[in-house]
């Protein structure tokens, strides 16, 4: 199922999703791969103070949860223009949490780094995105994929990140009520606009996660935050690949 693309028939089923997808045309495609979840349980008081006006921060069990996830972009393109070689492939990086809105569940991003500067300035100004421009690389071999992001651009606090992860287990979907899902199975995201808040729909099938084993050889991605990570050892998840879409983003 995670191989079906966009331009399948049934891309838009929507049992798996507590909303159906937009009835309007999707604006553009993505495919994410290689991916990594890494999420550690955190203060929820230390999250709140990051959060614009109109989100509330969703919680798991009274938990409140902040994700690193580095992956592969591919296939990057507005609906019916041919992917650009040079252009729709790069690799990116999300420190995100959980929120939500008119009882609408989905991720707010605190930075979002890209190989692609071309990409990263689109971002910022159409989406009103925290992107910012970084030096990346990503190594796979013997199934062990190695990903090291080192940001560049001054707009945002120096951060890195340098870290092996594989995965350690078959692919499985997670079941509604677990953890797994709740963190993984979103479909929109939240972001302050320069007067109001915006939201994004993304639509994609469920995730093929299996669990995976992760070294983190560094990682400051957090540190501008000023988090309490309440448990040392992060949750870790993979998925291999994921074709999505996702529509313009507009006030709520």
């Amino acid at each position: 199922m995670s191989g079906m693309t966009p331009r399948d028939a049934n891309f838009l089923n929507a049992e798996h999703r507590p909303y159906p997808p937009p009835q309007s045309p999707y604006l553009m495609r993505q495919t994410w791969s290689q991916l990594l979840f890494a999420h550690w349980r955190v203060k929820a008081d230390d999250l709140k103070k990051h959060l614009p006006a109109g989100v509330v921060l969703d919680l798991f069990d009274n938990d409140a949860w902040v994700g690193i996830v580095p992956f592969q972009m591919s296939d990057v393109s507005l609906r019916g223009v041919p992917a650009l070689p040079w252009l729709s492939k790069f690799l990116e990086l999300n420190v995100r949490t959980y929120v939500t809105c008119e009882d609408r569940p989905g991720v707010l991003f605190f930075s979002l780094d890209a190989a692609n500067p071309i990409a990263v300035e689109v971002a910022r100004v159409s989406y009103c995105l925290p992107y910012f421009h970084a030096r990346m690389r990503l190594h796979a071999a013997d199934g062990i994929v190695e990903y090291r992001s080192q940001r560049r651009d001054k707009r945002g606090a120096d951060a890195t990140l340098h870290v092996r992860y594989e995965p350690s287990g078959p692919i499985l979907q997670a079941s509604k009520g677990s953890l797994e899902h709740w963190l993984t199975e979103r479909y929109c995201l939240y972001t302050a606009g320069r007067d109001k808040l915006l939201r994004g729909e993304i639509h994609h099938h469920q995730w093929p996660l299996q669990q995976a084993s992760a070294e983190f050889l560094e990682n400051t991605m957090l540190s501008g935050l000023d988090l309490t990570v309440l448990d040392e050892n992060p949750l870790l998840h993979y998925a291999e690949i994921l074709p999505t879409i996702e529509w313009p983003i507009g006030p709520i």
